[in-house]
């Protein structure tokens, strides 16, 4: 599992497209990317070059954009001048039989402005025979 919180400049994103990453049998990419576009937030008029960026990224790590099951925003702003959003996304194993979506519960935000995203994953209780 991958946790990328990502700055306003997308230093994150930048430093995992432009460094060669060794990790594999990634599952689940969750982030908060500071990226508002048009692709996961209909509300959202515009598309980011970031985007592109943040999709090969997943798509190096065999990941693809996953959409929650309730399409609601993920951040709450304090500041009545800005805007609600959807930054925050995840990103599933590719084809992956056990899951393929996630939920978004704003209503559980507790002490923060995002709200959490939840994805369940099936653990399969498997007895291997040692030789």
């Amino acid at each position: 599992m991958i946790n990328i919180y990502s700055d306003t400049n997308q230093s994150a994103i930048k430093y995992l497209k432009n460094t060669e990453v060794n990790v594999h049998n990634v599952l689940v990419m969750v982030s908060n990317l500071n990226i508002r576009d048009s692709i996961w937030n209909l509300l959202f008029s515009f598309h980011s070059i970031h985007s592109n960026l943040l999709v090969d990224v997943a798509d190096s790590f065999d990941l693809m954009l996953s959409y929650p099951t309730n399409q609601v925003l993920t951040r709450y702003s304090d500041n009545v001048n800005d805007a609600n959003s959807v930054i925050d996304l995840m990103f599933l194993k590719h084809n992956s039989l056990e899951f393929d979506n996630y939920t978004i519960y704003s209503e559980l935000q507790y002490l923060s402005n995002h709200a959490l995203l939840m994805v369940n994953i099936s653990i399969i209780k498997e007895f291997i025979l040692d030789k």
